[in-house]
């Protein structure tokens, strides 16, 4: 597989030789930096960093566990910037780095009520090379973006209430609907009833589907995660002190594309925002092509969903 080829649509991993080093070795002394690199060069600078961090090989194989992220852009100054957190440095995974708010798919998120549905030409790239595709687990995959940023952040992106096209009933916080959510998650409980609470409802057609990425095999941990990009002006309310020395973030950053390097990002994440940045750069169009990230032949590759 080359670095620009289509992603397959019938399997999410590949069946290729995953041992850390087979396959092509990083050119020697390079120098470049993710931040601002074209598409086409961001596998193999991936590649590269992770080589000389060195790959981890104590951990038999585990299986990624699906994941969404969402990034808010603020365009409204001359220099797009993006809200990161920076991560407790007591997490087994990515202790201390800035990432973007996210995490797994929590059973609630599959019926949750919302404003609005995804663009179809966003869902349908999100059943791409998925085992069981279907509607409503794309769907969950914004759904998990938005109530994670509620979660990580406190910041709620939604539209009032009456506009729900969902059949599903908003749970009241003390009903029965409530109760049984409980029993799903209670942080996703928590989260709904939070949107309750402010006459809201996730609004998933402000979000556009940009990349997909699958963590590398023997990492102690890994996911196959779904990155959704937002504009900041869908932020609709927030809840107060949910960053802070004990939470899962304990700061928030906004941060410049072009100062990317500056903070402690993981690789896959500096190629993110270097995607985003030719994204915004195209207009922010939401049928531009989406990068999957994915560890083939001892070295990441990019495809297109």
């Amino acid at each position: 597989m080359t670095e620009t080829t289509r992603a397959d649509a019938t399997s999410a991993e590949t069946t290729a030789d995953d041992r850390p080093g087979v396959g092509s070795t990083p050119a020697a002394g390079e120098t470049e930096v993710l931040a601002g690199a074209p598409p086409h060069r961001l596998a193999r600078l991936i590649t590269e960093r992770l080589m000389r961090e060195g790959l981890p090989m104590a951990y038999t194989q585990v299986v990624p566990k699906d994941a969404a992220t969402l990034i808010l852009i603020d365009r409204t100054g001359p220099e797009p910037k993006v809200l990161v957190g920076r991560r407790h440095a007591a997490h087994k995974f990515m202790p201390g780095k800035f990432v973007f708010p996210g995490g797994g798919i929590e059973p609630g998120d599959r019926a949750a009520p919302a404003a609005t549905e995804l663009d179809p030409g966003a869902a349908t790239r999100l059943m791409r090379a998925v085992r069981h595709p279907s509607p409503t687990k794309a769907r969950a995959f914004a759904m998990a973006a938005v109530r994670e940023t509620f979660e990580e952040t406190g910041l709620l992106l939604g539209r009032a209430g009456a506009g729900a096209t969902s059949v599903a009933p908003l749970p009241s916080p003390d009903g029965p609907a409530a109760a049984a959510a409980a029993a799903a998650g209670p942080d996703a409980a928590h989260a709904w009833a939070a949107f309750a609470r402010a006459g809201l409802l996730p609004d998933l057609s402000a979000l556009q589907f940009i990349a997909r990425a699958i963590t590398p095999p023997r990492w102690p941990r890994r996911f196959d995660t779904r990155f959704f990009a937002v504009d900041a002006a869908a932020v609709a309310g927030r809840v107060e002190d949910v960053v802070g020395p004990d939470s899962e973030l304990v700061e928030l950053v906004w941060l410049a594309l072009d100062d990317a390097e500056q903070l402690d990002l993981a690789p896959i994440t500096l190629a993110i925002l270097a995607e985003l940045d030719h994204r915004i750069a195209n207009g922010f169009r939401p049928d531009l092509p989406v990068p999957f990230y994915r560890w083939s032949r001892g070295r990441m590759q990019r495809s297109e969903l």
